[in-house]
């Protein structure tokens, strides 16, 4: 979840925190940029979802990402 502030004379749209959607842990963010790992997912289901277009956004920490998979079946791809 992201948590945003305007710039007042610019009128953009900064990140001012960020918080994992699993645990609730603040990513420190600094001028704009995460302090730390942070995974981020953005999906836009169609309609064959059966309730039309829906989107949807989360971001978790590096140690809710771990856990998250370590439960796939088939392991992520990772260098």
């Amino acid at each position: 979840m992201r948590r945003y502030y305007l710039k007042e004379r610019e009128m953009i749209k900064e990140t001012e925190a960020i918080i994992c959607n699993r645990c609730g842990k603040e990513i420190v963010v600094r001028n704009g940029e995460p302090r730390e790992g942070v995974f981020s997912a953005d999906c836009e289901w169609g309609y064959f979802f059966g309730e039309g277009r829906r989107k949807a956004s989360f971001d978790l920490c590096e140690s809710c990402y771990d856990d998250l998979v370590s439960s796939f079946k088939i392991p992520v791809d990772a260098e």
